[in-house]
C-alpha cells in the first residue's frame, strides 16, 4: 500500500513537472534569449538553409509573440510561402510567386538566418532600445510592439536594417529604432 502511494506521488510529481515546463516561445519576454529561441524554432520548422524575404515578430501582452514570415527552401523555384505563428501554432496562409530581374538569382533577394543576420542580434537591439527609452525618455517598462528585419529590395545585404518599435506599457505612442546590420543606430523617432 505504501509502495503504491509513493509510486503514485512520484508519477504525479513527474507529470506536473512536465506540464509546468513551458517551452513555447510565444510566452517568453522580448529579449535576446527569447529571440534566439524563436530562431531555433524557425530553423526547426523551415530548415537551417531556409531563405526569407520577410520576417516580423510582434508582441501582445495577451497572446505573446506572433511571427509572420515569407520563406522558401527552394529559391530557384521562385515560389515562397507565407506563414504565421500565434501561440506556437504555425499556419501557412498563402503561396507567393516572385519575379526577379533577368540575369539575377532569386536567392540574391533573400536572406538566411545565420551569423550575419540573426534573431539574437535583433533581440539584443530590442533590449538596447528599451534601455535607451528608459534612460532618455523616462519611460518605464517599454514593451515590444514589433521587430522586423528589413532586407533591401536590391539584395545588398550590407543595407539590411533591424527595425524595432516599442510602446510604453500603458500608452499609445510608438518609438521606432532603426539599426544597421552591424547594430549601429541609424535613427530613432516617435
Amino acid at each position: 500500500m505504501k509502495v503504491i502511494n509513493f509510486t503514485m506521488i512520484v508519477i504525479v510529481v513527474v507529470v506536473l513537472s512536465l506540464l509546468s515546463c513551458d517551452t513555447s516561445t510565444h510566452t517568453q519576454p522580448a529579449d535576446a534569449i527569447a529571440f534566439n529561441a524563436i530562431e531555433k524554432v524557425m530553423k526547426s520548422e523551415f530548415g537551417e538553409n531556409a531563405c526569407y524575404t520577410n520576417l516580423t515578430i510582434s508582441y501582445n501582452k495577451t497572446t505573446g509573440s506572433s511571427i509572420n514570415t515569407i520563406v522558401t527552401n527552394a529559391p530557384k523555384s521562385l515560389k515562397m510561402e507565407k506563414w504565421n505563428s500565434t501561440q506556437n501554432i504555425w499556419k501557412k496562409t498563402s503561396d507567393i510567386f516572385i519575379e526577379v530581374p533577368n540575369g539575377t538569382k532569386a536567392k540574391d533577394f533573400m536572406f538566411q538566418l545565420n551569423d550575419t543576420i540573426n534573431l539574437s542580434t535583433l533581440g539584443d537591439l530590442v533590449e538596447k532600445s528599451s534601455k535607451q527609452l528608459q534612460q532618455e525618455k523616462n519611460i518605464e517598462k517599454p514593451a515590444l510592439h514589433l521587430a522586423t528585419i528589413k532586407f533591401p529590395k536590391n539584395g545588398d545585404v550590407s543595407k539590411t536594417e533591424y527595425c524595432i518599435m516599442l510602446k510604453p506599457e500603458n500608452g499609445d505612442k510608438t518609438f521606432s529604432f532603426f539599426y544597421s546590420i552591424d547594430g549601429k543606430l541609424i535613427k530613432m523617432y516617435s
